[in-house]
Formats: structure tokens, sequence, C-alpha cells
């Protein structure tokens, strides 16, 4: 944990947070600014700074995530209409928090580019 990263502190439960799902290696929560109707941030408990800092021995817990997020859109009711995810890397790429994490975002239609 780091411990000047909200995104540790939400993880750790000393920061509240709308938590959608939470288990051994993963923690999913409302976004508090969301773009969609439903903007659930998932990220591992373990920091990670970004995407750059991902090393080979992290891609089981990159699937974890990605999985957490399919069973939140078919629990949240947009898995059959569709959604987003989106990861963010670094401040050029619009990342705010230097933890890793997954958007998910639906409820709406997105359109192509982003951005």
């Amino acid at each position: 944990m780091a411990s000047d990263c909200i995104f540790c502190r939400i993880a750790a439960g000393e920061i509240p947070a709308k938590l959608v799902r939470e288990d051994e290696n993963v923690v999913a929560f409302r976004d508090i600014d969301p773009k969609a109707p439903t903007h659930v941030v998932v990220i591992p408990r373990r920091h990670i700074a970004s995407v750059n800092d991902l090393e080979p021995g992290d891609a089981a817990l990159l699937g974890e995530i990605f999985l957490a997020a399919k069973e939140i859109a078919r629990e949240e009711g947009i898995a059959a209409s569709g959604y987003r995810l989106v990861v963010n890397t670094g401040r050029d790429g619009g990342q705010s928090v230097d933890h890793i994490h997954l958007h998910l975002l639906g409820g709406r239609r997105h359109s192509w580019p982003p951005g």
C-alpha cells in the first residue's frame, strides 16, 4: 500500500467509497464524478502506479480485474447492451490517480473516437 495513494486508502477501508465488489485482490467502487449512468472504478488492492509499471508476473492480476469488470457489467444490467472499459496511462493519457485502474462505463451509447 502506498500511504499517499487515495485508491490504496479506499482499498484499505480508510476512505469511504460506494463499494460494488471486493475480494482478496480486487476492489470496485462507484466513481465520485461519473461520466455515464454506470461508472465503476476497478482496482487491484496491490499498488501498481500505471500500465508502465506492470511486470510479467502481474498478468493474472490484470485478468482478475477484467473478469471482475465483466461480472459487474452483468450485475449492473449493462452486459447485453454494451459497455466501455478504459485504462488511462500517464498525464497526457488522462490518468489522474497514480494507481492502475479500469473504468467500467455503461448505461448509454458511447461514441468513437473518445475525448
